[in-house]
């Protein structure tokens, strides 16, 4: 088991250390930094649909929903004022106001 950990803890080490190190000479083109900037909306979209759609009881699209209807408010807030402290606070709130 601590076997595994550690190759593990290397691989993601040395997967990061080849995009962070200056001094190799390796450098990403121009159309794999264009593919790479849609890894961080992906990856948030692929955490954030399950967390706000989906119960146990299948997907929720009621408004009821303490996680939609949250969610709804950070878009309107992200959308209007583009802060994200604004739109942090305001969807957290909510959600604790509703839940």
């Amino acid at each position: 088991m601590m076997t595994t950990i550690l190759l593990m803890a290397c691989i993601t080490f040395f997967t990061r250390y080849l995009f962070l190190h200056h001094q190799l000479p390796f450098k990403v083109g121009p159309k794999m930094q264009q593919f790479l900037s849609f890894s961080a909306p992906a990856v948030l979209t692929a955490i954030w649909v399950p967390i706000v759609f989906v119960t146990d009881e299948g997907v929720n699209l009621d408004w009821q929903n303490p996680y939609l209807s949250a969610a709804v408010a950070a878009i309107i807030v992200a959308y209007k004022t583009h802060n994200i402290y604004y739109t942090t606070l305001v969807g957290m709130g909510l959600f604790l106001i509703l839940n």
